[in-house]
């Protein structure tokens, strides 16, 4: 699922500024609890234990991104490399902070996490989205475009997957060949 809005307890910008000053890096082990936090007050990701953003940003730090400002974290994407498709990356969630909405901020993280990928030999970017979230939909279908890339779209999970009955199907995007920029 991909970004979201969220709700901050910390100052943000204001709806005149922008995410110039936003830095992207790498998640550390630190970052744990406020991933948790975005995800759980965006009401629409899949929420995981805190233990697990933690883990996450020990375990896949180089497949994944935080975005920073004066106050912290303020966007993340977490991703993995798929063991069974090496040349794969997939994009696991991404959240923005409210106040950072409407920026870009998502797809700077999308590009800067793929600017770090592709010299490694990831070819190719997957991620699942619902059918009624036109947001992501239209973040992937972008990058996609301006990038060059085929976008190929088939079922992945349908309703039987979750067994709490809440979930929607999630459709698998799949995005390349993406070529090194650098």
């Amino acid at each position: 699922m991909a970004a979201q809005p969220l709700e901050s307890p910390t100052r943000r910008p204001g709806p005149n500024e922008t995410n110039a000053d936003v830095q992207l890096q790498e998640p550390s082990l630190s970052d744990g609890p406020e991933l948790w936090r975005m995800a759980r007050d965006s009401r629409v990701l899949d929420v995981n234990s805190p233990y697990s953003y933690t883990l996450w940003c020990r375990d896949f730090a180089d497949t994944s991104v935080v975005a920073r400002d004066a106050g912290g974290p303020c966007g993340f994407i977490t991703g993995y490399v798929r063991p069974s498709r090496p040349d794969t990356f997939f994009v696991w969630q991404v959240a923005v902070d409210h106040d950072h909405r409407g920026q870009g901020l998502a797809r700077r993280m999308l590009d800067h996490l793929t600017d770090r990928l592709a010299p490694r030999g990831h070819r190719f970017m997957e991620a699942t989205v619902t059918p009624d979230n036109t947001a992501s939909t239209a973040m992937f279908e972008s990058f996609a475009r301006d990038r060059g890339c085929e976008v190929a779209r088939s079922p992945l999970f349908g309703a039987e997957h979750f067994p709490d009955g809440g979930h929607e199907p999630e459709v698998l995007f799949r995005i390349g060949p993406i070529t090194d920029a650098n």
